[in-house]
């Protein structure tokens, strides 16, 4: 085999993030955008030693789990890998995936691995979305057009609101639609090109870190909120104040509009600071019987409706009684503590994030909880190595746990290991980590893996969230 070359092959399973794999007498080849069970015809683009990669010239026999994408953008986008794939394949190969994990990172073979539960709602499901203004991206047809015209025409016009192209931070698809969010969502993103050509206003460049546009971020919450955050290099009050009457003028029942501004270098929706145009500078949101405030720079869950499902499988497989203590580590702003407070004596969360340990202080102020309070320090200062926990802190019960994909530090498990709880609710993003920690855990019998049960927080994507329960091994 050698690049460029097309050949037909069947696609037998997907590997590891979701990449596609077919063989040819022995030899891997990983098919961008196949379906197992597909037959297609493909053209080699890169041939190693090891393997080959490939991309579809044409479906030869589509697969039994193969559908048509609903959204124009797919295959350029890059956002929603799977939507040619059946929703009930999609949830079954993210079972697989933890499957695997367990079984080939974490050496469990036997752990009872249930159906994914999946998300109620498939398209519409984000609250949160991030837009980038940027140097438009062209499609085939445009360098072709660009190409006879002698470049002119397409290329003349670059101006850019949209999503990255993947591993291409330096151009912007031009979308006019998007199934994540609402169709409100997308109508409110035309309208801000719309508004951003007419006033001519620039587009940040990070090569030359000059620029006005940086960012658009609209957030919808279950309560019928709506923020509208445009991220800028520097604030123009003039020109803001015409782009807050557009937006009332357009969304009405937008409840608050804020400007952040942010001179970092980096592609980050953050702002250095914030000023408010419209309404309270912040939405409420509800999980389950908690209501949260959320401002433009906190962090909340993206599919609010399905993080409830998650945080009902933390609390079922934490099984936390009335005198018990709960240490729920990488607290956040708190959303699984006070999920959980009902029903435990108390719950400690330790969070290094400053500015998500006030979030979860006021949320839970803002809910009327008491048994909850939260600690600001690093989990492996605050556990390991003798550090300090909270003045009287009791032992823990129960742990839970939700660190971000890397996982948790070595000393942090260790720690862990040494407290002894009785349970330990492990949540993650990443199989592969989760996985990992998971056997430094049970290694030398101080905990027992029981069961795991996979949740899908982002239809269409490769992503999987997975919760796994441990048992104290002391005493079985």
């Amino acid at each position: 085999m050698k690049r460029g070359e097309t050949i037909t092959v069947t696609v037998e399973r997907f590997g590891a993030e979701g990449k596609s794999v077919a063989r040819v007498e022995g030899f891997v080849v990983f098919v961008r955008s196949g379906v197992p069970g597909d037959t297609v015809a493909v053209r080699l683009t890169r041939v190693s030693k090891n393997f080959a990669e490939a991309d579809i010239v044409s479906v030869v026999t589509p697969s039994p789990l193969r559908t048509t994408p609903q959204c124009a953008y797919f295959g350029v986008c890059g956002g929603c890998t799977w939507q040619h794939l059946s929703y009930e394949g999609q949830c079954a190969f993210k079972r697989q995936q933890v499957v695997d994990a367990l079984e080939r990172i974490g050496g469990f073979p036997e752990i009872p691995v249930h159906p994914t539960i999946g998300s109620g709602h498939v398209y519409h499901y984000r609250n949160k979305m991030e837009f980038s203004f940027g140097v438009r991206w062209l499609t085939k047809e445009e360098l072709e057009h660009v190409t006879a015209e002698g470049g002119t025409g397409a290329e003349a016009d670059r101006f850019a609101l949209g999503l990255h192209i993947p591993q291409r931070f330096d151009r912007v698809l031009d979308i006019t639609e998007c199934h994540l969010q609402s169709p409100t969502s997308a109508a409110i993103v035309n309208a801000v090109r719309a508004f951003c050509r007419e006033h001519e206003l620039s587009i940040y460049s990070t090569v030359t870190h000059t620029g006005y546009l940086r960012n658009l971020v609209i957030r919808e919450s279950a309560t019928g909120e709506r923020m509208v955050n445009l991220v800028t290099s520097e604030e123009r009050p003039v020109i803001l104040a015409e782009f807050s009457a557009c937006i009332l003028s357009r969304f009405a029942d937008t409840t608050t509009i804020v400007n952040n501004i942010t001179t970092r270098k980096s592609q980050v929706a953050l702002g250095d600071r914030e000023v408010v145009l419209h309404g309270p500078g912040w939405i409420t949101d509800r999980i389950g019987e908690r209501t949260y405030r959320i401002s433009a720079n906190s962090f909340f869950q993206t599919n609010t409706r399905q993080a409830e499902r998650l945080y009902d499988v933390v609390r079922r497989y934490a099984a936390i009684r009335r005198h018990e203590v709960v240490y729920d580590l990488y607290s956040g702003t708190g959303t699984i503590s006070l999920h959980v407070a009902d029903d435990a004596a108390e719950v400690i969360g330790i969070e290094s994030v400053a500015s998500a340990v006030e979030d979860a202080r006021r949320n839970a102020e803002s809910n009327e909880i008491h048994n909850c309070r939260f600690v600001l320090g690093d989990l492996k200062d605050r556990l390991a190595d003798g550090g300090a926990l909270p003045d009287g802190a009791p032992e823990a019960d129960v742990v839970i746990c939700d660190p971000p994909r890397a996982g948790m530090h070595p000393d942090v498990i260790g720690a862990l290991r040494s407290m002894h709880p009785s349970r330990i609710v492990y949540v993650s993003c990443n199989p592969a980590t989760q996985a990992r920690d998971l056997k430094m855990l049970c290694d030398g019998g101080d905990f027992r893996l029981i069961e795991a049960q996979p949740v899908d927080m982002f239809p269409h994507t490769t992503h999987v969230e997975n919760v796994a329960l441990l048992v104290s091994g002391r005493n079985s």
